[in-house]
C-alpha cells in the first residue's frame, strides 16, 4: 500500500517519463513524419502533469501527507506551485519552437523529447528531499539541457553554446557531489530530515564546507554571482526557443531546489549560509545590471537582465523567513512572465528571408513598422525595471518588504539602490525603438503562437494584473508555509 500511495504522489513525473518513452519510440520508428505528433503528444503530457498538479497548491498538502517512497520525494504545496511554473514555461516553449526549427531544417521529435525529460527532471529537483534523489532530478535535467543547447547540429554558435554549457556543468556538478559527500561524512544521511537533525546543535567545520560547496554547486544552475559566466554565451548561443527555455523553467527548479536545501536540509543552520546568499544576491544584482549596459546583442543583454534577477530572487531566500519565501515566489512567477514575453518577442524578430534578428540596430524605429510588438516590449522592458505601475515593480516591493520586515534593511536599501542601473539598458529599448530612425528590418511574420505569448506577458505584467495580486500572494503563502510546516 504504501508503494501504490507513493507512486499515487508521482503521477506528473510518471506521465513525463512514461511519455518521453513511448514518443522516443515513436520518433524512433516514424523518423520526421510523425514530428508534428510528437510535439502534440509532448505538450499534451505536460498539459496532463500539470492537471494533476494544481490541486496540491490549491489544497495546501503538506507533511508526512505528501512523502513518498520514505524521506526522498515530497509532492507538497511548494513543489507543486515550482512545477506549475515549470509547466506552463514549458509549454510555451514547445509551442513556439517548431516554427524556429523548421528554418534551420532541424525539426525533429527529439527535441520535444528532450523537452519532456528535462521538465521530469525538473519535477524530481523541485520534490526531493533526500541528496541520492536530488541529484537524479538535476543530473536529468541537465544532460537533457546539454543536447538542447547545442541542437542546431550545423550552427558553430549552438555546438559551442552547447560545449561550453556542458564542461561548466560538469565542474558544477562536481563541486556539488563534493559537498553532498561532506555533509553525507559529516551526518551520516542523505535525508533532509535526518541532515537537519544531525546539525541542529553546533555546525561541525566539514559540513559547514558541505554547505558551501552545496550552495555554490546550485548558485551555478540559477546563473547567480560568481558562477554567472556561462549565462550570456549559452543565452547568445544556443536556438532561441532553447533560451527561452532555459530562461524560465530551469531557473525555477534550481531556484526552488535551492530553497528547499537552505531552509530544509540547512534550515538551523540560517547563519552559517545566509552571508554567502546575500553575497550572492547583491553581486548578481550589481553584475547583471553593468554587464548588460555594453551589450549590444539582445539576446547577451537579457542573458544579463536573468542574472540580475536572480539576485532579487535570492534577496528573498536571505531573508530566510516564510513571508521572504511568499515573497520569492511572487517574484519568481512575474520574472517566468517577463523573461517569456522578452524572449519571444526577439524570436520574432526576422528579416523577409527568415534570418533572425538579435541586436538593438535591428529594432531601431521598430515603433514605426512594428508597432503592436514596440508597445508589448516597452510594457516587458518597464516592468523588468520595476517601474510602477506595471506588475515587475510589485514583485520587487514584495521581496523588499520582505528583507525589511526580517531587520534586513540595509540589504534592501542597496537593493533598491542597485535596482537603478539596470532601469538603464531597459529604457535603451525604448529609446531604440521609439526615437532613433527606422531600417526596417524586421519584417518577417511571426506565428500566431508567438504573438499569443507576447500579448499575453504584455497583459499579465501591465496595470491590470494586479487584480490578480492577492490571489498570487495567497498562492505563495501555501507554498511557502508548506515547506515551513514540512
Amino acid at each position: 500500500m504504501e508503494i501504490a500511495r507513493s507512486f499515487g504522489l508521482m503521477v506528473p513525473e510518471l506521465i513525463l517519463g512514461g511519455s518521453a518513452l513511448i514518443l522516443l519510440l515513436v520518433v524512433a520508428y516514424g523518423g520526421r513524419s510523425v514530428t508534428r505528433a510528437v510535439f502534440i503528444g509532448s505538450a499534451t503530457a505536460i498539459g496532463a502533469a500539470l492537471i494533476f498538479t494544481v490541486s496540491t497548491v490549491t489544497d495546501n498538502v503538506t507533511g508526512a501527507g505528501a512523502e513518498a517512497f520514505g524521506t526522498q520525494f515530497s509532492a507538497d504545496s511548494f513543489a507543486g506551485y515550482a512545477k506549475v511554473l515549470i509547466y506552463l514555461a514549458a509549454m510555451a516553449c514547445l509551442a513556439i519552437a517548431p516554427a524556429f526549427l523548421k528554418r534551420f531544417d532541424a525539426l525533429r521529435g527529439e527535441y520535444a523529447v528532450l523537452v519532456l525529460l528535462a521538465v521530469m527532471g525538473m519535477g524530481l529537483m523541485v520534490s526531493a528531499t533526500d541528496l541520492i534523489a536530488l541529484y537524479m532530478g538535476l543530473e536529468l535535467n541537465s544532460l537533457a539541457a546539454y543536447v538542447l543547447a547545442s541542437f542546431l547540429r550545423d550552427d558553430q554558435r549552438s555546438a559551442e553554446a552547447g560545449l561550453k554549457y556542458f564542461i561548466l556543468g560538469a565542474l558544477a556538478s562536481g563541486i556539488l557531489l563534493y559537498g553532498m559527500s561532506l555533509i553525507y561524512g559529516f551526518t551520516g544521511t542523505t535525508s533532509f530530515d535526518g541532515i537537519a537533525a544531525a546539525i541542529s546543535g553546533e555546525i561541525s567545520t566539514g559540513a559547514l564546507f558541505g554547505v558551501i560547496f552545496m550552495l555554490v554547486g546550485l548558485a551555478f544552475k540559477i546563473s547567480a554571482v560568481p558562477f554567472h559566466m556561462w549565462t550570456p554565451d549559452v543565452y547568445e548561443g544556443a536556438p532561441t526557443p532553447v533560451t527561452t527555455f532555459f530562461a524560465t523553467a530551469p531557473k525555477v527548479a534550481a531556484i526552488a531546489l535551492l530553497s528547499r536545501v537552505a531552509l530544509d536540509a540547512f534550515g538551523d543552520q540560517v547563519f552559517a549560509w545566509r552571508q554567502v546568499v546575500i553575497f550572492a544576491a547583491l553581486a548578481s544584482i550589481v553584475v547583471g545590471a553593468l554587464g548588460a549596459i555594453g551589450q549590444n546583442n539582445l539576446k547577451r543583454l537579457l542573458a544579463y537582465s536573468s542574472i540580475n534577477n536572480a539576485g532579487f530572487i535570492l534577496i528573498g531566500l536571505a531573508a530566510a523567513t516564510v513571508q521572504g519565501l511568499s515573497a520569492m515566489l511572487v517574484y519568481l512567477a512575474i520574472y517566468v512572465v517577463m523573461s517569456l514575453g522578452s524572449f519571444v518577442a526577439v524570436l520574432m524578430l526576422r528579416n523577409g528571408q527568415g534570418e533572425q534578428l538579435e541586436t538593438f540596430d535591428d529594432i531601431a524605429g521598430l515603433s514605426s513598422t512594428r508597432p503592436l510588438m514596440a508597445w508589448c516590449l516597452l510594457i516587458l522592458m518597464f516592468s523588468l525595471a520595476g517601474i510602477p505601475p506595471l506588475f515587475g515593480f510589485w514583485g520587487k516591493f514584495v521581496v523588499f518588504q520582505a528583507a525589511v520586515q526580517a531587520d534586513m534593511v540595509l540589504l534592501a536599501a542597496i537593493g533598491i539602490a542597485a535596482s537603478v542601473i539596470g532601469a538603464f539598458y531597459y529604457i535603451k529599448f525604448i529609446k531604440v525603438m521609439f526615437f532613433d530612425e527606422p531600417v526596417d528590418r524586421a519584417t518577417g511574420k511571426a506565428t500566431p503562437a508567438s504573438w499569443a505569448i507576447l500579448i499575453g506577458s504584455a497583459i499579465l505584467v501591465s496595470p491590470l494584473a494586479f487584480l490578480l495580486a492577492r490571489w498570487l500572494g495567497n498562492q505563495a503563502d501555501t507554498a511557502a508555509a508548506s515547506l515551513f510546516l514540512g
